[in-house]
Formats: structure tokens, sequence, C-alpha cells
């Protein structure tokens, strides 16, 4: 299936994305990335590209319209507002699954930065409806009133070399109750910059996600 692109009504916003999902897609991957990137980065849209490759469908969006970005630029007011972002997250969960999909799938999450304790905040209230979690060099610390009710198989990846984040997210690791695992990439930094180490990434969020997402039955 060819990516469309979509818009997102929310209340009192709308926020685009680009949504690839084929039929026989067991779940849909939404990407949440830190606030400062888009739906355009170069990083997300290579590991987007590995998850269709396996036959995960896909949502690259941006939580904050583009006039919130420029104000947050010099601001700072939102990028560690994680209740809002995830509000806006599981607001658009609940959309996209609606009126996009034809038949009962689970979503799942990609979160990068301050964007993956919004999806662990997200999944949180949602429960079930999220199948899976992936984080990638993210802040799950920042989520830590909702990290022992995330019931989605949980995976956090962080570089070998980003010290500080990898001790935030051996505490968030020890806190989590739901099926979970901790990766440290050698010699990765927070960006996953270094040639191939972003394919690792890519190929364990892909493992993790076909593993942990399954088909559900079709609406009658």
């Amino acid at each position: 299936m060819a990516t469309s692109q979509i818009t997102i009504p929310l209340q009192g916003v709308s926020l685009e994305g680009e949504l690839n999902l084929p039929v026989t897609a067991p779940g849909l991957v939404l990407f949440a990335h830190g606030t400062g990137s888009s739906r355009q980065s170069p990083r997300n849209r290579y590991v987007a590209g590995i998850l269709q490759q396996a036959g995960l469908g896909t949502l690259l969006f941006d939580l904050l319209t583009e006039q919130e970005e420029e104000a947050e630029a010099f601001t700072r007011h939102l990028r560690f507002d994680i209740s809002f972002l995830a509000k806006r997250l599981s607001e658009a969960t609940l959309w996209v699954l609606d009126k996009t999909t034809t038949r009962d799938i689970k979503a799942a999450y990609f979160g990068s930065s301050t964007g993956a304790a919004a999806a662990l905040v997200a999944a949180a209230e949602l429960g079930e409806t999220i199948g899976a979690i992936v984080s990638r060099g993210g802040r799950p610390d920042l989520a830590a009133g909702a990290l022992e009710r995330v019931t989605a198989p949980t995976l956090l990846i962080v570089g070998g070399n980003d010290i500080p984040v990898i001790s935030l997210n051996e505490e968030a690791f020890e806190t989590l109750r739901c099926e979970k695992a901790l990766r440290i990439v050698p010699g990765a930094t927070h960006l996953f910059e270094e040639p191939g180490v972003l394919e690792k990434v890519a190929r364990m969020a892909s493992e993790w996600f076909c593993n942990h997402l399954q088909p559900m039955a079709r609406r009658s």
C-alpha cells in the first residue's frame, strides 16, 4: 500500500500525518518523536521503512502543529509537558483506529526522547488498545507515575555511549510491571547516528512488534 497523507482533527487543532496501512498488517505503529523533531525526521522515516518491509502499518505524524512548534522553539514550554503530549497521542490513536481501519487491529508506539514518555503514559491510559511499545533513546523516567500501569510489552533501546540516559532507562525498567526488555547498542550515542546502528535499532523494533502484534478478528 502506498503512503497516504492524512489530517487528524482533534480538539481545536489538526495534525498532519503519513499513513501506510496494508490490509494484512498485524498492527499499526504510531511514531511519537521528541519535540524539535518532526514526521520528516530521516531517522524515523528510515525505521518506518524497515517496519513496512516487515508488513507492519506505520503512522508518522506530528504531535504539535507548526504554530505550536514555532512557539515551543522559543519558550520550550511543551517539550516536557508529558501529560499534554500523551493526551494528544492517545486522542490521535483512537481517531486513527476508528477512521482509517476497517478491522480491529492493535496500535503500537515507537517513541523517541520525550516522545517515548508520552507513549508510555498514553499506553497506560489506553490499556489493551496498545499491543507493544519500543523506546529509542527515550526518557521513560518522565512517565514515572504511569510506568506501573503499562500493560503493553515494552522494549527500551539505549545507545551504549548515552551514559545518562542508560541509568534513567535502567531505573524505569525496574519499575515496569509488563513484559519488558532493555537493550543497549554498543558504540551508539543518543541519536544513533553512527554507521549501522540505526539499522540495528530498526531490526530490534521490527522483531519486537512482529512478535507482539497479532491479528484480531475482523469486524462483523
